[in-house]
């Protein structure tokens, strides 16, 4: 006789907090089939959404999907129930992505040494009358590099150091592509305007 497995929130609808969590993640860890669909259902839209601010086709945003949530199956186990279970997923997420774009972006070391006279910024006026999709599109227009550097400060919130650990370039190519991929969005939101 096979055991059934109460899967969280599927048979009590009052069943909420950190002990369903905890609980559908003891459920996933040990293999159970229902569980990890329960899991994958409840947090791939945002990861997928996270996933499509770095990369535009579609296909390979859902192997970039499927590679985050192998990923999260597999490290279940390293999950300390310390900070929210979403932010844990959305760390996998950029780590994959970014090992993503590092395997397959071939950026320039670019040095610009005079990033100061730049001026980048947009006026929230402008930018508050585009949509969410026109802003997401203003940005894949951007060389993958500046992409990448602009999404992982502006979004992951971070550091020039941090992305240029991630990505394998220097902290002042790093500041030079985020620089560069503000003024190219202000040229674009201008022209739109």
């Amino acid at each position: 006789m096979t055991q059934q497995h109460n899967i969280p929130g599927q048979n009590d609808k009052n069943t909420r907090g950190h002990e369903a969590l905890s609980d559908l993640i003891s459920l996933c860890a040990s293999g159970n089939r229902a569980a990890q669909k329960k899991l994958y259902d409840t947090y791939a839209p945002a990861a997928y959404g996270i996933i499509k601010r770095y990369v535009y086709d579609d296909r390979k945003a859902q192997e970039i999907l499927n590679d985050t949530f192998f990923k999260v199956f597999t490290k279940l186990h390293t999950y300390a129930f310390t900070g929210a279970f979403e932010g844990w997923i959305r760390k996998i997420a950029v780590n994959v992505i970014t090992d993503y774009i590092r395997q397959n972006i071939r950026h320039e070391q670019a040095v610009q040494h005079n990033i100061d006279n730049v001026d980048p910024y947009v006026s929230e006026n402008l930018v508050s009358k585009l949509s969410y999709k026109e802003l997401l599109l203003l940005i894949h227009e951007l060389p993958d590099t500046q992409k990448a550097v602009f999404n992982l400060n502006v979004f992951e919130s971070y550091s020039h150091k941090e992305i240029g650990d991630h990505l394998g370039i220097t902290e002042n190519n790093s500041r030079w592509y985020l620089n560069d991929a503000r003024r190219r969005l202000k040229e674009k939101i201008n022209k739109m305007m």
